[in-house]
């Protein structure tokens, strides 16, 4: 794209500035804003600052028509351009140009402090951007340049690995058992004295468990068949009762009716 071309983009702008005429510098010592006759400006009005590629422009204009009074281009911050005072924070000494090559130095000062530091940030956060801009150019060129991830080992740096089921020289797991919680499953232990047979209880928590049951369950032993009979005809035994003496009754009906 060619210069004319590049878009102008605006940087800052303030209301109202203040031009001095700036003696010649007797010395390196820098310049002086107590030097200027600050009660006596020689221009005011406002500053813009714009930015066309790389370069920074820093233009003096009419607060009302926007005539423009002076430029200084600016392309590279901190430089000659643009110098600080060495008594204040609010003034500075900047290279003005006109078309023709010829430059001058004049002071330009800031009625706020605060238009001061937006000035002085504007041209810093610019110049930033430049640099940023030329560095991704670079890398762009020459990506092998660029800087590279480094995963070796630095000299004494150990890792520590945890690694579980190592077994001994022995051959046995150095793992520590698993413990059995109360939330964990339980294995249901065997009844004693033999076989017998597992109870509602016993198939729920070994369902919950998730343990198999043998099937068919084993059968139980005659001590125990006996003991539920006569636990059974302990609960039914009014009913045997009832029903045996009924039972008595049909039989003698039936007998009476025959001999009859």
């Amino acid at each position: 794209m060619a210069e004319s071309e590049e878009y102008e983009s605006v940087l800052c702008v303030k209301p109202e500035v203040h031009v001095y005429r700036v003696p010649p510098r007797a010395s390196n010592r820098g310049y002086r804003a107590a030097e200027w006759q600050l009660d006596q400006p020689a221009w005011s009005g406002r500053m813009r600052i714009t930015a066309k590629g790389n370069v920074a422009y820093i233009k003096l204009e009419d607060k009302n028509s926007g005539e423009l009074f002076a430029q200084a281009s600016v392309d590279q911050f901190p430089s000659i351009t643009v110098e600080s005072v060495t008594d204040s924070s609010r003034y500075f000494v900047i290279r003005i140009e006109d078309g023709n090559g010829r430059r001058a130095f004049i002071g330009v000062g800031f009625v706020d402090r605060g238009d001061a530091f937006d000035f002085n940030v504007a041209l810093q956060d610019h110049f930033k951007w430049v640099k940023q801009q030329s560095e991704l150019a670079k890398q762009a060129l020459n990506p092998d340049q660029g800087p590279k991830l480094d995963l070796g080992f630095k000299e004494g740096q150990t890792i520590k690995l945890n690694i579980a089921n190592v077994k001994k020289k022995d051959g046995s797991s150095a793992s520590r058992p698993r413990a059995t919680g109360s939330g964990g499953p339980s294995l249901i232990p065997p009844p004693p004295g033999g076989k017998a047979s597992l109870t509602g209880e016993q198939l729920s928590s070994a369902a919950e468990a998730d343990v198999s049951i043998p099937w068919p369950p084993p059968q139980a032993s005659n001590s125990t068949a006996t003991n539920s009979t006569e636990a059974a005809a302990d609960i039914w035994g009014d009913f045997t009762k009832a029903s045996g003496s009924a039972s008595g009754q049909t039989q003698q009906s039936s007998t009476s009716w025959v001999q009859f």
